[in-house]
């Protein structure tokens, strides 16, 4: 019989940042490993990943880290796990694979895997299983243990129609669900949809129409991963007599990746190239980038891409998600693509673009697997609680369904829940740029500071010999007032400087700490009485 932990470093009460840990006895095995992009408030990071300092500890006892797609959200933080733990295996399907060498992970920790193929850690084996997703070759992993199997299904969505690398294996499922699950982890993202996801992603036919439908050249901006769309754009336009143009390197390594590999299917005729992008009867392809959303779109609506140039009569079609955090960003590049005599192809509201399952698909896996324990992960808490309610509705015990936040513990013993409530530290890392150091708490709270009452720099020179003010103090400000209209003020300021570094400065010595800290203690009382703004106030004195 085995100790069984189960927890997760992110993705419990959160959309991305997916990493869910299972320990059986002293094996540490980590299923996905994601980012979560920062929204508009977050003041220059990048991206967030989980804090990895327990792995890091743990790192002699980690098995590997096993990918089920290659979607940023679930694979995005390998690169940065790498470079903290560099000998660390990373279990990937080719699709997978694919995209952590472009996000710069070494080859060499690698491993490629296929469904369906048993990997043996001693007393424990992993088992993947074909997914349906937006992306290819998507997995879900069984773990075998003695006590019975675990389960985490990763992204999918239960469609008959999807085959090959994005077809699902509902047999072995089901022949899972008889050999007895102890545990079963699903996603929660789309639990308050009622019904079934499918067919509502299926989008071809409506692409098509949009093709032979629209006059003039059409635009569509995808997202690079999600092939399932792609590919549907690429049916939908085979006989319209049009060149689909594919811009940027990303995309068009993307799509040459998933030709060769067999993702996509397109006839050699249908792909044009540069010389088609300004033909009335072509279909540019631009790629999108949750980092850094709508870039391309803005680049063209401001004339500042090499190649494109908008002009009255252009569709534009967003044929990827919309995410809450974006919506004003959407809307205002919308205004000006309209202003610009475009015209803006909507999505049906009937549509699903992401490939999530509905509660009908999740009451079906459910049913499928038939766990003992039920454990709702990947979602903000109240779709989490959703998911909870359908595996209730079926039956599973309310003591049995394991509704947690990020660093709760799940402990089993010899196949049985112990009400231990333990919990791990966890918390996020702020990624700003290419930097893989965490930017912090502290420095985000400086730019909000910064971005909300700007920063007044005091300067002053004092003479090393005499003991006397030299130069200043000079007042600096960025983005708290507008010194012509603020000429007292600013006097004031250089009055209460001045006199804070005169009472500080003796005979023999200067107190630089403590004129520094009166400054900014003394101005900051000042300032908000005169203006209710906190602006960051440096001082900056030097001797000569």
């Amino acid at each position: 019989m085995s100790k069984i932990k189960i927890f997760s470093l992110g993705g419990l009460d959160e959309s991305g940042k997916n990493t869910y840990c299972i320990e059986v006895d002293k094996d540490l095995f980590v299923f996905d490993c994601g980012l979560k992009y920062a929204t508009g408030t977050s003041f220059g990071i990048d991206y967030i990943i989980p804090d990895f300092e327990y792995l890091e500890k743990n790192k002699k006892r980690i098995k590997g880290v096993f990918l089920t797609h290659g979607h940023y959200e679930n694979m995005g933080g390998a690169s940065d796990l790498v470079k903290i733990i560099p000998d660390i295996k990373l279990y990937a399907t080719k699709f997978t694979k694919y995209v952590l060498l472009e996000s710069g992970v070494p080859e060499k920790n690698i491993v490629e895997i296929v469904p369906h193929k048993k990997l043996n850690f001693g007393r424990v084996s992993i088992f993947p299983i074909s997914m349906s997703h937006s992306c290819p070759d998507a997995v879900m992993y069984v773990m075998n243990t003695k006590d019975g199997a675990i389960c985490y299904t990763g992204d999918f969505i239960i469609d008959p129609k999807m085959a090959g690398a994005y077809g699902m294996d509902l047999g072995k499922i089901a022949y899972i669900g008889k050999l007895g699950v102890l545990c079963l982890l699903s996603e929660s993202s789309f639990s308050e949809h009622i019904g079934h996801t499918s067919p509502t992603h299926r989008l071809e036919d409506f692409f098509k129409d949009i093709i032979n439908k629209q006059e003039g050249r059409i635009m569509f901006s995808v997202l690079p991963t999600h092939l399932y769309t792609i590919q549907d754009i690429l049916s939908g336009a085979e006989n319209s007599h049009r060149k689909i143009v594919v811009m940027g390197k990303k995309l068009q390594n993307v799509i040459q990746f998933g030709r060769k590999e067999g993702y996509l299917t397109c006839s050699d005729d249908l792909l044009g190239d540069l010389s088609n992008i300004k033909d009335s009867n072509s279909i540019l392809l631009i790629c999108d980038d949750k980092e850094n959303p709508y870039a391309s779109i803005s680049k063209i609506i401001n004339g500042y891409d090499k190649y494109i140039n908008l002009k009255a009569g252009d569709a534009i079609c967003f044929a990827e998600p919309r995410y809450d955090s974006n919506e004003k960003l959407l809307v205002k590049i919308e205004n000006d693509l309209a202003m610009a005599g475009c015209k803006i192809i909507n999505l049906p509201k009937t549509s699903n673009i992401l490939h999530h399952p509905s509660s009908e698909d999740l009451m079906l896996m459910i049913r499928l697997l038939n766990p003992t324990y039920y454990m709702p992960v990947k979602g903000e808490y109240r779709y989490m609680v959703g998911n909870a309610n359908l595996a209730n509705s079926l039956g599973i015990p309310t003591e049995n369904i394991l509704l947690k936040q990020n660093g709760d513990v799940v402990e089993l013993e010899n196949g049985k829940l112990l009400d231990n409530f333990k919990s791990i530290k966890v918390g996020d890392c702020l990624i700003d740029g290419k930097s893989s150091d965490d930017v912090g708490e502290l420095v985000v709270k400086d730019r909000e500071m910064l971005s909300e009452n700007g920063i007044v720099l005091i300067s002053a020179t004092i003479s090393k010999k005499d003991k006397v003010i030299l130069v200043g103090p000079e007042v600096t400000t960025r983005g708290f007032v507008y010194v012509k209209d603020s000429k007292e003020m600013m006097s004031e300021i250089k009055r209460i400087s001045e006199e804070v570094i005169t009472r500080n400065i003796t005979d023999t010595f200067v107190e630089y700490n403590k004129i520094k800290t009166e400054i900014r203690t003394e101005l900051s009382k000042f300032l908000y009485s005169e203006t209710e703004c906190k602006p960051m106030i440096i001082a900056v004195v030097q001797e000569i």
